[in-house]
């Protein structure tokens, strides 16, 4: 009966609140890797599911992961993911600043969707007018909220790193703003969880502190009521209540955005499978590319760090790359060329996707210095294309075919500064254009980000080792079941009556 009495209650409050706007709910983490945006995305769906109209938002984010919008701008990924759990297209008002490492201390600075120059940390956190940069990601900000209600919005980092807080522009600024309910996810699984919490709101200063109005402890493992005590005890010394916990799932896919990720996942060759390994670069970017072939059963996705891993793959990829000639170097200099070489040799399937593609080819220049101070390098030889990095940054979704197979057709989008130009190409665009450069069924590389999402692409390829395979898998449906799982998941394990409590007007 108590269940039955939570969901009217719920529901009544749902019903007055749809009678109203909602405030925006913010989670902030205690660290970087806490599942702030998996979170996010969570309540974006279940915002959606419950009748209104959700948008999500982070004003910076770091990563190599990033989507193209409609209109042809950069974002991250992750609040493209979020958008769609939202059900709405994405925008880059979701993102009005994106930074994406080019090596150690460089990053690519991305601002309203559109490449505006590379800059060392030091330049970007002490050289940039923070508070301009901060009225323009807010600009953003007020044009979904024009339109969305509520909206969703993500820190990044710690809250707690004191040094960068007359700099920030991205946490407790944003939610003293525009008036969020803030939520502080700290990850357990980690470990120093009390200390983790109590830290991070202790040595807030005071007009940020009272901005916290909830905890959720993320990736518990085994009896959540062994942390009965835990959860009290937490909310004893913080004074701010515990409002979930939530456990350490895998059996709920959502896009991920940080490689970290990476280093967690089964990572070698299984007897039996189709074994396709993708290239470990130092740079990789859109490591989301593959997310649909780990969904394949027939299909064992691993990532070749060295050279024996090479050996072990029937199929091989060479994936995106934020830092294409320094990756090139690395893979010279380890004997991973060598390696892939050796696999191209041997008449095994080899593909190059982006950076990965330009890697392929017979050398990659770049004259106005990029990524660095290196204007020249010999590629793979693989393919038998030149490619130049030049200052425009092509951002586009499409839909292609397959020149040498028009049945074989679908989806992705570019996201690249190269220009590669191909005799044979591999794909004809809706655009008129043309894509990728194609050898044979077996070697062809492409710049179309998420070609692999395409059922027909992978059956094509997959059918190369098992004629007889038969692919069918969705992406679409894939991340639809994952959206609305997580969604149940969120209200299984959180205090939602007091979700919506803390989020009226």
């Amino acid at each position: 009966m108590a269940v039955k009495n939570g969901s009217i209650i719920i529901e009544t409050i749902i019903f007055t609140l749809k009678m109203k706007k909602l405030r925006p709910i913010m989670f902030v983490g205690t660290g970087s890797d806490v599942g702030k945006s998996v979170i996010n995305t969570a309540f974006c769906r279940l915002f959606k599911q419950d009748g209104y109209t959700p948008a999500p938002f982070k004003a910076q984010n770091m990563s190599l992961n990033s989507y193209a919008t409609a209109d042809g701008l950069e974002i991250g990924r992750a609040q493209a993911v979020q958008a769609e759990a939202c059900g709405i297209p994405c925008s880059v008002e979701m993102n009005p600043v994106l930074l994406k490492p080019t090596g150690e201390k460089m990053s690519q600075v991305v601002l309203n969707g559109k490449p505006s120059g590379n800059q060392s940390a030091r330049e970007y956190f002490n050289g940039t007018d923070r508070d301009a940069l901060f009225t323009e990601a807010m600009k953003s900000y007020h044009v979904l909220a024009q339109k969305h209600a509520p909206m969703v919005i993500e820190g990044a980092g710690s809250i707690s790193e004191m040094n960068l807080w007359d700099r920030d522009i991205t946490n407790l600024r944003v939610a003293e703003a525009v008036n969020a309910a803030t939520i502080l996810v700290a990850d357990i699984d980690r470990g120093g969880v009390f200390a983790a919490v109590y830290g991070s709101i202790q040595l807030l200063p005071p007009k940020y502190r009272k901005l916290i109005k909830g905890i959720l402890i993320n990736k518990f493992r085994g009896d959540e009521s062994l942390f009965d005590d835990g959860r009290r005890i937490i909310e004893e010394i913080t004074g701010v209540p515990v409002i979930g916990v939530i456990p350490y799932f895998r059996d709920i896919f959502v896009e991920q955005e940080d490689a970290v990720v990476l280093d967690h996942i089964h990572n070698q060759p299984v007897p039996g499978k189709i074994n396709i390994g993708v290239v470990l670069l130092k740079h990789m970017a859109n490591f989301t590319d593959f997310d649909t072939l780990q969904h394949i059963p027939e299909v064992n996705l691993f990532y070749a760090k060295q050279p024996r891993d090479v050996e072990q793959a029937a199929i091989l990829i060479i994936p995106g790359s934020k830092n294409t000639i320094g990756d090139m170097r690395y893979l010279q200099e380890s004997t991973m060329a060598q390696a892939i070489l050796q696999h191209h040799q041997q008449n095994k399937p080899l593909y190059g996707i982006c950076g990965g593609y330009q890697m392929m080819g017979m050398d990659i220049s770049d004259p106005h210095g990029m990524e660095g101070s290196t204007p020249y390098i010999k590629g793979l030889g693989i393919l038998p294309v030149s490619t130049v990095l030049g200052t425009h940054k092509k951002t586009e979704q499409c839909h292609f075919s397959f020149e040498a197979n028009p049945a074989i057709q679908g989806a992705g989008y570019e996201i690249h500064m190269g220009d590669t130009k191909s005799e044979q190409p591999l794909c004809k665009l809706n655009t008129g254009e043309t894509d990728g450069c194609y050898l044979n069924n077996r070697t062809w590389g492409s710049y179309i980000h998420g070609i692999f999402d395409n059922a027909p692409v992978i059956e094509s390829v997959l059918q190369l080792t098992d004629p007889k395979i038969r692919v069918t898998v969705s992406y679409r449906d894939i991340k639809e079941k994952g959206y609305n799982q997580l969604a149940d998941l969120i209200r299984q394990k959180v205090n939602m009556p007091y979700i919506y409590e803390i989020l009226k007007p």
